[in-house]
């Protein structure tokens, strides 16, 4: 069973990791796999109620591999820990089978409670590099979490989340939802904004400019007075 759980492990890591060359190398060199191999048996040694010892385990995946993953904390099949340096799980966390969890990550809580107080991943959710999801809420199936995004509210089944605080930028609907780790290739909701006022003032300056023309209405470049302001403003260089 351990094994099997291993071969699966390393072939996830060769799928979803173009720069594994061979299985070797990621037995060998890859920490995110080595901490979710300790894992697995902190995580056993925590349901045995040793919870000293499944923390000791933890410990010493932490000191050997950057990732910190609470022996509590549930974790399914095929998950993939890319780079893995500073990446926090906590206790009641729970990450659904598929997923991909890039380096800085932190699934953290937002309160003292002994419950439940870490977030639920779906299956095949990618966070991006330095995200935080906050607090025991729910990540829908092949959600995107943005690089450096924080997330404090639920996000539904395959949406893509970016900014501070989190906002749903992007949904799929489920007969469109497909497995996609291009965690890089994410809507810029502030850009977009910028293009729409861009076209709207494009848009604003030819009509401006057809009145004036049909008026008879004899004005300077419009760009022109910006320029002269702003040559008034600009410090003298000599």
């Amino acid at each position: 069973m351990f094994l099997d759980r291993m071969a699966e492990d390393i072939k996830s890591a060769i799928d979803k990791d173009p720069a594994a060359k061979s299985i070797l190398e990621v037995v060998l060199c890859y920490p995110g796999i080595h901490a979710l191999w300790f894992h697995r048996i902190a995580h056993l040694l925590y349901n045995r109620k040793m919870y000293v010892i499944a923390r000791l385990v933890s410990h010493f995946a932490r000191f050997t591999t950057g990732v910190e993953i609470h022996p509590g904390a549930n974790i399914g099949r095929r998950v993939f820990i890319d780079h893995g340096m500073g990446v926090v799980i906590g206790e009641t966390s729970e990450i659904g089978d598929g997923s991909l969890i890039y380096k800085g990550v932190v699934l953290g809580g937002t309160n003292l409670e002994k419950g439940k107080r870490h977030p639920t991943l779906g299956k095949n959710v990618v966070v991006g590099s330095n995200a935080c999801i906050l607090g025991p809420i729910k990540i829908g199936d092949g959600a995107k979490i943005g690089s450096g995004s924080v997330v404090v509210k639920d996000v539904p089944i395959g949406a893509t989340v970016v900014g501070v605080p989190g906002k749903i930028v992007e949904k799929k609907t489920a007969e469109k939802l497909e497995l996609d780790f291009e965690h890089g290739n994410l809507p810029d909701p502030i850009a977009d904004v910028v293009k729409i006022m861009l076209k709207m003032q494009h848009e604003l300056e030819q009509r401006l400019g057809a009145i004036e023309k049909d008026h008879n209405i004899k004005a300077r470049n419009i760009f022109h007075d910006y320029e002269e302001k702003a040559a008034e403003e600009l410090p003298d260089d000599k």
